[in-house]
Protein backbone atom coordinates (compact mmCIF):
# COMPACT_ATOMS: atom_id res chain seq x y z
CA UNK A 1 0.00 0.00 0.00
CA UNK A 2 1.63 3.77 -0.93
CA UNK A 3 0.47 4.46 2.85
CA UNK A 4 -0.67 7.96 2.17
CA UNK A 5 2.35 8.99 -0.36
CA UNK A 6 1.79 10.13 -3.66
CA UNK A 7 3.10 6.99 -5.29
CA UNK A 8 5.37 4.05 -4.11
CA UNK A 9 8.94 5.59 -5.05
CA UNK A 10 8.23 8.12 -2.63
CA UNK A 11 7.06 5.99 0.13
CA UNK A 12 10.83 4.05 -0.53
CA UNK A 13 12.57 6.92 -0.59
CA UNK A 14 10.94 7.48 3.14
CA UNK A 15 11.21 4.11 3.75
CA UNK A 16 15.20 4.20 4.14
CA UNK A 17 15.87 4.33 7.64
CA UNK A 18 14.28 1.15 8.00
CA UNK A 19 15.96 -0.69 5.03
CA UNK A 20 19.54 0.35 6.90
CA UNK A 21 18.32 -1.13 9.80
CA UNK A 22 16.24 -4.41 8.68
CA UNK A 23 19.38 -4.96 6.04
CA UNK A 24 22.13 -4.32 9.17
CA UNK A 25 19.73 -6.34 12.37
CA UNK A 26 21.80 -9.08 13.70
CA UNK A 27 24.63 -8.84 11.57
CA UNK A 28 27.22 -6.79 13.26
CA UNK A 29 28.87 -5.86 17.15
CA UNK A 30 29.71 -2.50 16.45
CA UNK A 31 31.83 -2.01 19.64
CA UNK A 32 33.79 -4.98 18.49
CA UNK A 33 34.06 -4.17 15.19
CA UNK A 34 32.83 -7.38 13.87
CA UNK A 35 29.91 -8.36 11.41
CA UNK A 36 28.61 -11.49 10.74
CA UNK A 37 26.98 -12.61 7.72
CA UNK A 38 25.88 -15.76 7.96
CA UNK A 39 25.11 -16.64 4.03
CA UNK A 40 29.13 -16.46 3.55
CA UNK A 41 31.07 -18.71 6.33
CA UNK A 42 30.75 -21.72 4.41
CA UNK A 43 33.12 -19.47 1.96
CA UNK A 44 35.17 -17.19 4.24
CA UNK A 45 38.28 -19.00 4.00
CA UNK A 46 38.36 -18.44 0.52
CA UNK A 47 36.90 -14.61 0.68
CA UNK A 48 39.78 -13.94 2.88
CA UNK A 49 42.43 -15.25 0.64
CA UNK A 50 40.99 -13.88 -2.31
CA UNK A 51 43.16 -12.09 -5.04
CA UNK A 52 40.77 -10.53 -6.84
CA UNK A 53 36.75 -9.82 -6.83
CA UNK A 54 34.68 -8.93 -9.69
CA UNK A 55 31.24 -7.52 -9.20
CA UNK A 56 28.73 -7.82 -11.42
CA UNK A 57 25.79 -5.71 -11.89
CA UNK A 58 23.15 -3.85 -14.51
CA UNK A 59 21.56 -0.55 -14.08
CA UNK A 60 21.48 0.76 -10.02
CA UNK A 61 23.17 -2.45 -8.82
CA UNK A 62 25.96 -1.76 -11.19
CA UNK A 63 26.22 1.71 -9.82
CA UNK A 64 26.26 -0.11 -6.03
CA UNK A 65 28.91 -2.21 -6.98
CA UNK A 66 30.90 0.86 -8.59
CA UNK A 67 30.12 2.20 -4.62
CA UNK A 68 31.79 -0.64 -3.29
CA UNK A 69 34.94 -1.39 -5.15
CA UNK A 70 35.74 2.03 -3.46
CA UNK A 71 34.98 0.46 -0.14
CA UNK A 72 36.57 -2.86 -0.54
CA UNK A 73 39.61 -1.55 -2.36
CA UNK A 74 40.21 1.32 0.24
CA UNK A 75 39.28 -0.22 3.54
CA UNK A 76 39.72 -4.19 2.53
CA UNK A 77 42.97 -3.88 0.42
CA UNK A 78 41.59 -5.87 -2.17
CA UNK A 79 41.78 -5.67 -5.77
CA UNK A 80 38.08 -4.85 -7.52
CA UNK A 81 36.88 -4.74 -10.86
CA UNK A 82 33.41 -4.19 -11.84
CA UNK A 83 31.27 -5.30 -15.11
CA UNK A 84 28.25 -4.81 -16.84
CA UNK A 85 26.05 -7.93 -16.06
CA UNK A 86 25.34 -7.54 -20.10
CA UNK A 87 29.44 -7.35 -21.03
CA UNK A 88 30.69 -9.69 -18.90
CA UNK A 89 28.97 -12.54 -20.07
CA UNK A 90 30.40 -12.47 -23.16
CA UNK A 91 33.70 -12.63 -22.03
CA UNK A 92 36.82 -15.32 -21.97
CA UNK A 93 39.95 -16.45 -19.92
CA UNK A 94 38.05 -15.57 -16.71
CA UNK A 95 40.12 -17.46 -14.58
CA UNK A 96 42.78 -15.87 -12.87
CA UNK A 97 44.07 -16.87 -9.62
CA UNK A 98 41.91 -16.77 -6.24
CA UNK A 99 39.10 -14.65 -8.13
CA UNK A 100 35.47 -14.30 -7.21
CA UNK A 101 32.33 -13.13 -9.00
CA UNK A 102 30.42 -11.20 -6.69
CA UNK A 103 26.37 -10.87 -8.61
CA UNK A 104 24.32 -7.94 -7.13
CA UNK A 105 20.70 -7.58 -8.19
CA UNK A 106 17.67 -7.08 -6.76
CA UNK A 107 15.05 -9.23 -8.31
CA UNK A 108 17.45 -11.93 -8.55
CA UNK A 109 16.39 -12.74 -11.74
CA UNK A 110 18.62 -10.03 -14.14
CA UNK A 111 19.24 -11.63 -17.11
CA UNK A 112 22.23 -10.43 -18.18
CA UNK A 113 23.79 -10.79 -14.43
CA UNK A 114 22.34 -14.59 -13.95
CA UNK A 115 23.98 -15.28 -17.51
CA UNK A 116 27.27 -13.57 -16.21
CA UNK A 117 27.13 -16.19 -12.89
CA UNK A 118 26.82 -18.98 -14.89
CA UNK A 119 30.00 -17.85 -17.36
CA UNK A 120 32.06 -17.44 -14.07
CA UNK A 121 30.59 -20.98 -12.27
CA UNK A 122 31.49 -22.60 -15.76
CA UNK A 123 34.90 -21.81 -15.41
CA UNK A 124 35.17 -22.70 -11.73
CA UNK A 125 35.36 -19.48 -9.73
CA UNK A 126 33.64 -18.92 -6.71
CA UNK A 127 30.25 -17.44 -7.18
CA UNK A 128 28.96 -15.04 -4.41
CA UNK A 129 25.51 -12.76 -3.99
CA UNK A 130 23.62 -9.65 -3.01
CA UNK A 131 20.30 -10.32 -3.31
CA UNK A 132 17.00 -8.93 -2.12
CA UNK A 133 14.57 -11.37 -3.59
CA UNK A 134 14.57 -14.70 -1.22
CA UNK A 135 14.40 -17.85 -3.46
CA UNK A 136 15.06 -16.46 -6.93
CA UNK A 137 17.40 -18.15 -9.16
CA UNK A 138 20.72 -16.32 -8.42
CA UNK A 139 19.94 -16.52 -4.81
CA UNK A 140 19.75 -20.04 -5.72
CA UNK A 141 22.43 -21.03 -7.84
CA UNK A 142 25.08 -18.62 -6.18
CA UNK A 143 27.89 -20.69 -4.01
CA UNK A 144 27.17 -18.42 -1.04
CA UNK A 145 25.77 -14.63 -0.54
CA UNK A 146 23.57 -12.43 1.43
CA UNK A 147 20.12 -10.90 1.67
CA UNK A 148 19.32 -7.64 1.58
CA UNK A 149 16.20 -8.02 3.50
CA UNK A 150 15.09 -4.63 1.90
CA UNK A 151 11.17 -5.64 1.41
CA UNK A 152 9.36 -5.54 -1.94
CA UNK A 153 10.22 -2.72 -4.35
CA UNK A 154 7.17 -1.78 -6.17
CA UNK A 155 8.63 1.16 -7.80
CA UNK A 156 10.27 0.44 -11.05
CA UNK A 157 13.30 3.38 -10.61
CA UNK A 158 15.05 1.15 -7.83
CA UNK A 159 15.76 3.18 -4.17
CA UNK A 160 15.30 0.95 -1.14
CA UNK A 161 17.32 -1.91 -3.24
CA UNK A 162 20.25 0.66 -4.03
CA UNK A 163 20.69 1.77 -0.07
CA UNK A 164 19.99 -2.15 0.75
CA UNK A 165 23.23 -2.97 -1.66
CA UNK A 166 25.39 -0.15 -0.54
CA UNK A 167 25.00 -0.76 3.77
CA UNK A 168 25.24 -4.79 2.57
CA UNK A 169 28.63 -3.70 0.85
CA UNK A 170 29.76 -1.61 3.68
CA UNK A 171 29.19 -5.23 5.90
CA UNK A 172 31.29 -7.01 3.43
CA UNK A 173 33.94 -4.27 3.56
CA UNK A 174 34.61 -4.82 6.95
CA UNK A 175 33.90 -8.49 7.05
CA UNK A 176 37.03 -8.79 5.01
CA UNK A 177 39.17 -5.85 5.92
CA UNK A 178 39.06 -7.77 9.40
CA UNK A 179 39.52 -11.15 8.09
CA UNK A 180 42.31 -10.46 6.18
CA UNK A 181 44.22 -7.83 8.78
CA UNK A 182 43.83 -5.12 6.57
CA UNK A 183 41.19 -3.32 8.40
CA UNK A 184 42.35 -2.56 12.09
CA UNK A 185 39.21 -3.31 15.14
CA UNK A 186 39.31 0.58 15.94
CA UNK A 187 38.13 1.55 12.43
CA UNK A 188 35.94 -1.39 11.98
CA UNK A 189 34.10 0.11 15.15
CA UNK A 190 33.56 3.80 13.68
CA UNK A 191 31.91 2.28 10.89
CA UNK A 192 30.19 -0.30 12.57
CA UNK A 193 28.96 2.60 14.87
CA UNK A 194 28.54 5.21 12.24
CA UNK A 195 26.07 2.74 10.63
CA UNK A 196 24.04 2.07 13.88
CA UNK A 197 23.17 5.49 14.16
CA UNK A 198 22.92 5.85 10.10
CA UNK A 199 18.90 5.37 10.35
CA UNK A 200 18.39 8.20 13.09
CA UNK A 201 20.49 10.39 10.60
CA UNK A 202 18.24 9.35 7.31
CA UNK A 203 14.97 9.64 9.41
CA UNK A 204 16.21 13.25 10.56
CA UNK A 205 17.26 14.33 7.13
CA UNK A 206 14.21 13.32 5.51
CA UNK A 207 11.58 14.95 8.36
CA UNK A 208 12.29 17.77 5.95
CA UNK A 209 12.76 18.13 2.44
CA UNK A 210 11.62 21.38 1.94
CA UNK A 211 14.74 22.91 0.34
CA UNK A 212 14.55 19.81 -2.25
CA UNK A 213 11.39 20.94 -3.14
CA UNK A 214 12.15 24.71 -3.92
CA UNK A 215 15.21 23.77 -5.90
CA UNK A 216 13.48 21.28 -7.88
CA UNK A 217 11.06 23.97 -8.71
CA UNK A 218 13.52 26.26 -9.89
CA UNK A 219 15.37 23.66 -12.15
CA UNK A 220 11.92 22.17 -13.35
CA UNK A 221 12.18 23.93 -17.08
CA UNK A 222 15.84 22.72 -18.10
CA UNK A 223 15.80 19.95 -20.38
CA UNK A 224 19.73 18.93 -19.93
CA UNK A 225 21.84 18.27 -16.58
CA UNK A 226 25.13 17.17 -15.72
CA UNK A 227 26.16 15.34 -12.44
CA UNK A 228 29.31 14.89 -11.58
CA UNK A 229 31.19 13.34 -8.49
CA UNK A 230 34.47 12.13 -7.76
CA UNK A 231 35.93 8.95 -5.74
CA UNK A 232 32.77 7.28 -4.12
CA UNK A 233 30.71 9.91 -5.50
CA UNK A 234 31.57 9.08 -9.16
CA UNK A 235 29.35 6.20 -9.59
CA UNK A 236 26.49 8.30 -7.14
CA UNK A 237 26.30 10.70 -10.49
CA UNK A 238 25.68 7.57 -12.35
CA UNK A 239 22.95 6.55 -10.29
CA UNK A 240 21.51 10.55 -10.26
CA UNK A 241 21.80 11.26 -13.95
CA UNK A 242 20.32 7.83 -14.32
CA UNK A 243 16.83 8.50 -11.99
CA UNK A 244 16.98 12.01 -13.75
CA UNK A 245 16.43 9.95 -16.81
CA UNK A 246 14.35 7.45 -15.58
CA UNK A 247 11.88 9.13 -13.62
CA UNK A 248 11.46 12.46 -16.19
CA UNK A 249 13.02 11.92 -19.59
CA UNK A 250 15.50 14.48 -19.15
CA UNK A 251 18.76 14.58 -20.87
CA UNK A 252 21.10 13.66 -17.75
CA UNK A 253 24.97 12.76 -17.69
CA UNK A 254 27.26 12.20 -15.53
CA UNK A 255 30.68 12.26 -15.34
CA UNK A 256 33.50 11.64 -12.77
CA UNK A 257 34.49 15.36 -11.64
CA UNK A 258 37.98 14.71 -13.58
CA UNK A 259 37.14 13.79 -16.71
CA UNK A 260 34.70 17.23 -17.02
CA UNK A 261 37.91 18.80 -19.11
CA UNK A 262 38.32 16.00 -21.36
CA UNK A 263 35.22 16.94 -23.54
CA UNK A 264 32.16 17.06 -22.25
CA UNK A 265 32.44 20.52 -20.80
CA UNK A 266 31.87 21.32 -24.27
CA UNK A 267 28.05 20.84 -23.99
CA UNK A 268 28.13 23.33 -20.54
CA UNK A 269 26.20 26.52 -21.47
CA UNK A 270 23.87 28.54 -19.28
CA UNK A 271 20.99 25.33 -20.16
CA UNK A 272 22.71 23.21 -19.24
CA UNK A 273 23.33 22.84 -14.92
CA UNK A 274 25.80 20.97 -12.80
CA UNK A 275 24.43 18.79 -10.60
CA UNK A 276 28.29 18.23 -8.59
CA UNK A 277 28.24 15.92 -5.40
CA UNK A 278 30.76 17.31 -3.10
CA UNK A 279 30.62 16.48 0.37
CA UNK A 280 33.93 17.64 2.71
CA UNK A 281 36.15 15.13 1.87
CA UNK A 282 39.83 14.21 0.89
CA UNK A 283 39.02 15.35 -2.88
CA UNK A 284 36.48 18.25 -2.37
CA UNK A 285 38.93 20.61 -3.28
CA UNK A 286 38.99 18.80 -6.48
CA UNK A 287 35.67 18.99 -6.90
CA UNK A 288 36.00 22.65 -6.33
CA UNK A 289 37.87 22.99 -9.29
CA UNK A 290 35.33 20.73 -11.25
CA UNK A 291 32.51 23.49 -10.52
CA UNK A 292 34.97 26.50 -11.13
CA UNK A 293 35.09 24.87 -14.47
CA UNK A 294 31.63 24.53 -15.15
CA UNK A 295 30.73 27.95 -13.41
CA UNK A 296 33.37 29.55 -16.29
CA UNK A 297 31.23 28.04 -18.97
CA UNK A 298 27.55 29.71 -17.44
CA UNK A 299 26.26 26.50 -16.24
CA UNK A 300 24.07 26.72 -13.19
CA UNK A 301 25.67 24.85 -10.47
CA UNK A 302 23.86 22.66 -7.90
CA UNK A 303 25.79 21.71 -5.18
CA UNK A 304 24.94 18.79 -2.60
CA UNK A 305 27.51 18.73 0.63
CA UNK A 306 27.99 18.51 3.83
CA UNK A 307 28.86 21.91 4.88
CA UNK A 308 29.74 25.44 2.68
CA UNK A 309 32.37 27.57 3.11
CA UNK A 310 32.84 30.98 1.68
CA UNK A 311 34.56 28.95 -1.83
CA UNK A 312 31.21 27.15 -2.37
CA UNK A 313 28.88 29.45 -1.53
CA UNK A 314 30.60 32.29 -4.21
CA UNK A 315 30.25 29.50 -7.09
CA UNK A 316 27.07 27.61 -6.70
CA UNK A 317 23.87 28.66 -7.76
CA UNK A 318 22.55 27.25 -4.76
CA UNK A 319 23.58 24.62 -2.23
CA UNK A 320 21.60 21.67 -1.25
CA UNK A 321 23.29 19.71 2.61
CA UNK A 322 23.14 16.68 3.83
CA UNK A 323 24.82 15.64 6.82
CA UNK A 324 28.17 14.09 7.49
CA UNK A 325 28.67 10.57 8.44
CA UNK A 326 32.01 8.16 8.03
CA UNK A 327 33.61 8.56 4.21
CA UNK A 328 32.19 5.35 3.69
CA UNK A 329 28.54 6.26 4.49
CA UNK A 330 28.44 9.02 2.90
CA UNK A 331 27.27 7.14 -0.20
CA UNK A 332 24.35 6.26 1.22
CA UNK A 333 23.51 9.74 2.24
CA UNK A 334 23.96 11.34 -0.87
CA UNK A 335 22.25 8.78 -2.56
CA UNK A 336 19.45 9.42 -1.40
Amino acid sequence: QKQGYEHFMLKEIHEAAEVVKNTTRGRMIAKEGRVKLGGLEVVLDQIKSLDRLVIVGCGSAYFAGQVGRYMLEEYAGIPVEVELGSEYRYKNNLQTGKTAVLAITQSGETADTLASLRKAKEAGLLTLGIVNTVGSTIARETDAGVHNHAGPEIAVASTKAVISQLTVLVLLTVLIGRENGKLDQKEAAAILEGLEKLPTVIEQYLSDVSDIESVSKKYISYQNAMFIGRKFHAPIADEGALKLKECTYINSQAYAGGELKHGSIALLDKNFPVIAIAPQDDVYEKMVSNIEEAKARSAPTLIITTKADDTIKEIADDVLYVPKVHPILQPIITNI
